[in-house]
């Protein structure tokens, strides 16, 4: 008897394509995943052509300047938002991402009148660990100044903390007063990508918000360049004044290093007194 063995059917086109198909929209959620995984900073929506709402860079005048108005009002002493991240970095899980570590309100006549409320981030980081020995300059001079006497020094020291889009931001400000010397307002900033297990920088930021780095810089030079002429102003009238050096490379964007994200506002703070005996600073918000 004689078998003949049927012929195999030829793949058709179709089905062809669908394999195709099949394999490129596989090797395109290969390369999601990559992405998602070692940057985890993409936007899928607009990946595929869909544009989020816009969050930042949209307030009108009004905005912003009741912002500017309410900036020494956003000092609470706590962690205003969490998002529900973070919790699996902690050092301590019984507190918070961001807690006080130090809290004290005394007077001593003639001496010194001090509140503070400092902070402690508490995330397992070598990073962190840097922030927090920052941090302790603080409470440094807070010892230093429950040990003085008769300099008549004035000491506050608050904070505010909040997670957005996966940053955790903190801001501390500081106000001290000693003797006869000018008041300064000291604001230190640290901002931590809990995603990467990094520090993030303000480039970085606009990057993640879809800001324009441009069109920042702009705000930035307009606004810088506003102060300066206002205190020009104030000088023709005999007021000291501080003067700001408008060309100065501390207003790019990529040297500009305390910033503050919270509720869909981006703070980018220019705090005088950190280097100088002096309570100017310049707020720019988007």
């Amino acid at each position: 008897m004689n078998l003949k063995l049927q012929d195999e059917k030829p793949i058709r086109k179709k089905q062809l394509i669908i394999y195709i198909s099949i394999i490129i929209v596989c090797i395109i959620c290969v390369i999601i995943a990559f992405y998602v995984q070692f940057y985890a900073r993409i936007d899928l929506g607009r990946l595929v052509g869909i544009d989020r709402e816009q969050k930042f860079g949209q307030k009108t005048e009004e905005q912003t300047l009741a912002l500017e108005t309410e900036f020494d009002q956003i000092f609470t002493n706590s962690l205003t938002n969490v998002e529900n991240q973070g919790d699996n970095k902690k050092k301590d899980n019984s507190k918070e991402l961001v807690y006080v570590d130090l809290e004290k309100k005394e007077t001593k006549l003639n001496s010194y009148d001090l509140e503070v409320h400092i902070p402690k981030i508490n995330i397992d980081s070598p990073v962190v660990d840097e922030y927090n020995q920052d941090i302790q300059s603080f409470i440094d001079k807070t010892n230093e100044v429950l040990g003085s006497e008769n300099q008549n020094i004035i000491y506050t020291v608050d904070y505010v903390a909040n997670v957005q889009d996966g940053i955790l931001s903190l801001m501390i400000k500081s106000n001290l007063k000693e003797g006869s010397n000018a008041q300064r307002v000291i604001v230190e900033t640290y901002n931590y990508d809990l995603r990467n297990n990094k520090e993030i920088s303000l480039e970085e930021v606009l990057a993640i918000e879809y800001l324009d780095k441009n069109d920042v810089q702009n705000r930035i030079d307009t606004k810088i360049a506003q102060e300066q002429r206002q205190v020009e102003d104030l000088k023709d009238l005999g007021y000291n004044i501080y003067n700001r050096d408008t060309s100065s490379e501390q207003y790019k964007v990529e040297n500009s290093k305390y910033f503050y994200l919270t509720n869909n506002v981006l703070y980018i703070i220019y705090p005088y007194g950190n280097e100088n005996y002096t309570s100017e600073m310049d707020l720019v918000i988007i």
